[in-house]
């Protein structure tokens, strides 16, 4: 069950309890934990919460910035009438790379941090006493896992973090952990994909288990009415005059698992919301239920105050409510996978997903909002960590499809963003990456990336392996920008002949283009950083996109205001945001939300 990334489901086969509140919390900067038997209990801890960003909760910069080891403990009892039953542990994520324990036993390690992490408990579980689950983390970046970068070293003997990203390096248990109480013999995973026969949907499903017992599947309406049901492990659910998941239209079933004995004992149950659609790429446009759909969005972050990258009810919904109020249908998940429960509300609300897995920092700079516009190249495929990178990278789109293959709201996997993709090192890397991950998916839904604009039309080597191409361009902002602009229009038009010219008949979509614009600041004539220069920018950017029928989607960089590491052209972070990192809105807003009424 270590590899069942299946979301908590409590019937009267399954249970589970949370684990959130104040853990015990120690830093350990000169790694000596593991040598001094941490695992059986911290010496000296400190109280945070979890889920929690340990960075946005101190006052002292030594603790804000803190990189290397650290360590979070809890104390939990099993509940009564479990007993009888498989125990696990589930987080959400724990970034960026873990080891747990409980009862000073070592349960799992994982490398990864935006990716639920599982570990079996039954071993060393102790009944009716209290029991001790303790998780050494780690939040130091390099080249060999994701995201990229590396740290320095302060004359002081500190370490702070360089991240070749261009957001702020948020870690700790960022999500919920939870108590699993599982059946002995249980349902690990299932996946789903979808035809159309006329007014009518079949519903392919393939279900895992851990032993050989007979397996029924359900599936219910809306309104709890059965429509389909069918028996084994692999077959088809035939939905008369189905009811297609779409665009701000969402259409849940629900699907119903039993594990049953050949007597009909059932053995174990998982249900699940899900919504019948088909995705696909057709020429330039992009197909939803086999009708074009063209993308109207932002770029997003999981980022708000005194949270950090902690996972919200509160903020999620404030989120999804701005965005159905700017008429938006998409956001890309940038550039990391998201927590589940995003997932679930876009489901819920009929928004698509760009998912994307955090392959971001392939390009060795610590500026690289600078570097992507420069030509600067850095060999970043052509040093001997490649190999252990790939792997990582692989691992971690395998278990982001794993996890998230199910939602209806995810129409493609983006599988990096704005790497150096020039040389044939990148085309080599690159198309194992693609072949690999094709693999996965059981729904093959179109697979994308975002690229940055050293990656020219003439020079890239990668952009063949995309079904959609995802560019993001700043034309107006770090190139020719202010009273440039003029400059900037032309020199983006003529970027994008390049690309009609090719005749490639693939759509593509914009996945960031956008302009730092300070709340505050309003001038007339307009200037950068102001709320007028923003609309300014952005009318230039809709002026050259209206100009080119392939181009199918616009996700403006960005939704919020967000926390990156500090630097002389951040005023307190990103300020590309339309809306405020509080969630209020720029004049932008009202600009996006009147072009996408229509649109």
């Amino acid at each position: 069950m270590e590899n069942s990334l299946l979301y908590p489901c409590n019937n009267r086969y399954r249970d589970s309890r949370l684990l959130d509140g104040l853990w015990q919390f120690q830093f350990d900067p000169t790694a000596k934990g593991k040598a001094q038997h941490w695992e059986k209990g911290l010496p000296q801890p400190l109280k945070v919460p979890v889920p929690g960003s340990f960075s946005e909760l101190f006052t002292k910069e030594q603790q804000r910035d803190y990189v290397g080891d650290f360590w979070y403990e809890t104390n939990f009892f099993v509940p009564r009438g479990w007993e009888q039953t498989t125990l696990w542990v589930r987080f959400g994520s724990l970034t960026q790379r873990a080891t747990v324990y409980c009862n000073g036993v070592e349960l799992t390690t994982h490398e990864g941090g935006f990716l639920p992490v599982i570990a079996a408990l039954s071993s060393v579980i102790r009944l009716n006493q209290e029991n001790k689950l303790v998780v050494q983390l780690n939040n130091e970046l390099n080249e060999t896992s994701l995201p990229c970068g590396t740290q320095k070293i302060l004359p002081s003997g500190r370490k702070i973090a360089k991240p070749y990203f261009d957001f702020f390096n948020y870690a700790g248990i960022q999500r919920s952990v939870w108590l699993l109480s599982l059946p002995q013999v249980a349902i690990q995973d299932y996946s789903v994909t979808f035809q159309r026969e006329e007014e009518n949907a079949l519903v392919n499903f393939d279900v895992q288990t851990t032993d050989s017992n007979s397996v029924q599947v359900r599936l219910l309406d809306a309104q709890g009415k059965l429509v389909a049901a069918a028996h084994g492990k692999q077959g088809t659910l035939r939905v008369p005059h189905a009811h297609w998941w779409q665009v701000r239209n969402a259409y849940l079933y629900q699907i119903v698992i039993q594990l049953k004995t050949e007597t009909g004992e059932i053995l174990d149950e998982y249900s699940d919301r899900i919504g019948i659609r088909t995705v696909e790429i057709s020429g330039t446009k992009i197909l939803l239920n086999g009708k074009p759909i063209y993308l109207k969005g932002f770029g997003k972050h999981e980022d708000f105050a005194i949270l950090g990258k902690t996972f919200n009810w509160s903020v999620a919904k404030r989120d999804f409510e701005l965005m159905k109020w700017s008429n938006a249908n998409c956001f890309r998940t940038s550039h990391y996978p998201y927590a589940e429960e995003w997932y679930q509300f876009a489901d819920e609300e009929g928004f698509l997903i760009i998912d994307e897995v955090p392959a971001v920092g392939m390009m060795r700079s610590t500026h690289n909002y600078v570097a992507a516009g420069s030509g600067k190249y850095t060999h970043f495929f052509e040093t001997p960590t490649v190999p252990q990178l790939k792997a990582n990278h692989l691992q971690q789109i395998n278990e982001m499809i794993v996890r998230d293959k199910n939602h209806p709201s995810v129409i493609a996997w983006s599988l990096f963003n704005e790497p150096e993709t020039t040389s044939a090192y990148a085309k080599e890397y690159f198309t194992e990456i693609f072949t690999k991950a094709r693999q996965y998916d059981p729904q093959k839904r179109p697979l994308t990336g975002a690229l940055e604009k050293n990656s020219q039309p003439d020079k890239c080597q990668c952009f063949p392996l995309l079904d959609f191409i995802c560019l993001n361009r700043y034309y107006g902002w770090y190139i020719s920008g202010g009273a440039d602009i003029e400059e900037a229009e032309q020199l983006f038009q003529q970027e994008m002949e390049k690309w009609k010219a090719l005749n490639l008949n693939v759509p593509i979509v914009f996945t960031e283009f956008g302009a730092d614009t300070l709340p505050s600041e309003h001038k007339l004539p307009s200037s950068m950083w102001s709320q007028e220069y923003q609309c300014k920018y952005l009318k230039m950017n809709f002026h050259v996109f209206d100009n080119y029928d392939f181009v199918q989607g616009e996700l403006v960089w960005c939704f919020a205001d967000f926390q990156t590491a500090e630097a002389i052209m951040r005023v307190n972070g990103n300020r590309k945001g339309v809306f405020t990192r509080e969630r209020q809105p720029k004049d932008a807003a009202f600009m996006l939300k009147q072009r996408w009424e229509t649109k």
